[in-house]
């Protein structure tokens, strides 16, 4: 029996595409929002989800014109999910702003509004309509999940990783450059990537397979645990 997992949201009107995407991976979780109460105590794993813009000052900073209005508890909550999830060495997967507080967390910068927004904040009416490919590094989760080394793949953001963070390897970049996932090169399982997988596992199995190999690694690692 798998452990649940965590999946941490803000915004109601977006989780119903998580919740289709983890039932067709059959992942056991549990969705919270943010509080200064939540601890990953009693969960297998953690899955950052999208949002809105991490707050510069973590990084730094001082907040761009472009970036939004910073969450103050939601960045407080999910550093502190981190640093416990890693800490245990449990799988965590982070989906677009998941990416980009994962990067911060290990102590990386965020650019705060890509000089090319149009081919990455792309907002058609299907949200699985693909915006542009990705090259996949070989030997990577990533690469391992997907089964391929080029994936299309949508895309609805405006910021991306800047300085990478301590221990992360790039592992998928877009044609222009933008670093599109990351992994924890020490840990068994941190993947990120910065597309929503989500919108698009109906339409592409490579999609997905992203969370299939979550749930089978967390799986693996509770039959370990267990013995």
């Amino acid at each position: 029996m798998s452990e649940k997992v965590l999946v941490l949201f803000r915004d109601e009107d977006r989780l119903a595409a998580y919740q289709r995407a983890l039932a067709a991976a059959a992942i056991d979780v549990e969705y919270r929002t943010p509080g200064q109460d939540l601890e990953m105590e009693g969960f297998g794993g953690l899955i950052l989800t999208g949002g809105t813009d991490v707050d510069p000052a973590l990084y730094g900073q001082n907040r761009a014109p472009e970036t939004d209005a910073p969450d103050i508890e939601r960045d407080q909550c999910e550093l502190r999910l981190l640093e416990q999830a890693t800490g245990r060495d449990l799988p965590v997967f982070a989906i677009c702003r998941g990416l980009q507080i994962l990067n911060v967390f290990f102590g990386g910068t965020l650019q705060q509004h890509l000089p090319q927004t149009d081919r990455h904040r792309c907002r058609p009416d299907d949200k699985a309509e693909p915006a542009h490919s990705v090259s996949i590094e070989p030997d990577s989760l990533l690469s391992a999940a997907c089964q391929t080394l080029t994936l299309d793949v949508n895309s609805r953001h405006h910021q991306a990783v800047d300085r990478l963070g301590l221990g992360l390897r790039v592992t998928a970049r877009a044609p222009d450059g933008v670093i599109e996932a990351v992994e924890h090169a020490d840990k068994l399982f941190v993947l990120a990537v910065q597309w929503h997988p989500e919108d698009q596992v109906f339409r592409y199995s490579e999609q997905l397979r992203l969370f299939t190999e979550f749930g089978a690694f967390l799986n693996s690692r509770s039959r370990a645990h267990h013995k």
